[in-house]
């Protein structure tokens, strides 16, 4: 790839700071642009010379990735966690962050993290918002049952949420200040509003052609539901990006933190450098999951064996991920293997 400049951008609400370097180092350009599209595209369309381009990770790095990209050479997002680590150091401001950015890229010394594609982005944004909207749901049935305790009213746990039920139940009720029914009422309201968004933002992503596809190959695995298969498409975005098992596993955050010095070596919790989103999710399927796969019921029996059941939760969720991870690889149906048949022995 010819390329004659290294710019590094550092990007943020309002401004984007930027550096350009030649090979040797040399700076032949500094500045700030205000943070906008027309701005960003107006200056990307005066550069004559092409460029390799790299900004870090944040939340308002995508769609100025997306603003630049046509423009570049090559662009590139850097990983938060690593480009702190490298490029750490007393001084610390706009123009000396772009800079160091520059040099890394002209260095290819980049911690480089996947960039999904648009088209995938916007769905997870979409899946993403879905998730909040049924935590909040949750918390809503949550006040509920907490404001009927409050005052003392008998109510059945199971049947609360039940449109009917929470109707007698109101009509009921006994010595229960009206402005608990009040809340009561409008706290129904809003949950039959959270399920109705959720519902909509569920049935979209259901019958949307980039999803369709790989979403009934993963379902086809024993204990993988539809929320589980749509977190698992739209978080990896392309499955061939990780070059093994380990590799994903360590992504969805399903792996201890290591420590080795000195011929020692030391595990530590849960490591907090993952992707979150699948982290929570594989753990709360890994729960269920052993109910409707043999497979996963024998790993989680063995390990509870051993007496942490935590731990057996965490063998079912790293197994699970190799399970995704190979449907969606090779596009195939999920299919149990037997194990190979072993030799027998000779005798002498």
């Amino acid at each position: 790839m010819n390329v004659n400049h290294y710019i590094g951008f550092d990007v943020h609400k309002k401004s984007v700071s930027y550096c350009v370097k030649t090979g040797d180092g040399r700076i032949v350009e500094e500045g700030k642009l205000s943070a906008t599209r027309q701005a960003l595209r107006r200056w990307a369309q005066q550069r004559t010379e092409p460029w390799h381009g790299a900004m870090e990770a944040t939340l308002f790095s995508g769609w100025i990735y997306d603003a630049l990209k046509p423009y570049a050479a090559e662009l590139q997002m850097g990983h938060p966690a690593m480009m702190k680590a490298i490029g750490a150091s007393k001084k610390k401001n706009d123009r000396l962050d772009a800079r160091k950015t520059a040099d890394l890229v002209r260095c290819n010394l980049l911690p480089a993290c996947y960039v999904a594609p648009v088209e995938i982005r916007e769905l997870r944004r979409l899946l993403r918002y879905r998730n909040v909207v049924v935590a909040q749901a949750v918390r809503m049935k949550n006040k509920m049952s907490g404001l009927l305790m409050e005052v003392g009213a008998p109510y059945n746990k199971q049947r609360l949420h039940g449109k009917q039920y929470f109707s007698e139940l109101l009509d009921q009720l006994e010595e229960v200040p009206e402005s608990v029914k009040d809340l009561l009422r409008l706290s129904r309201t809003t949950l039959e509003a959270f399920e109705a968004m959720q519902q909509q933002l569920m049935a979209r992503l259901r019958q949307d052609p980039l999803l369709t596809a790989r979403v009934k190959l993963l379902t086809g695995i024993g204990g993988v539901g539809i929320v589980t298969a749509l977190t698992w498409v739209l978080e990896v975005g392309e499955p061939r990006r990780f070059s093994s098992i380990a590799h994903a596993v360590s992504y969805c955050g399903l792996t201890a933190a290591l420590v080795s010095s000195a011929d020692k070596q030391q595990r530590g919790p849960i490591s907090k450098q993952r992707n979150a989103h699948l982290q929570t999710m594989l753990i709360e399927a890994a729960k269920l999951a052993p109910r409707w796969n043999p497979q996963l019921a024998a790993v989680h029996t063995r390990e509870l064996a051993r007496g942490h059941r935590n731990r057996a939760t965490l063998a079912v969720a790293r197994k699970l991920v190799a399970y995704l991870l190979a449907v969606d690889k090779s596009a195939q149906p999920f299919e149990v293997r037997a194990p190979a048949a072993q030799e027998p022995e000779r005798v002498a």
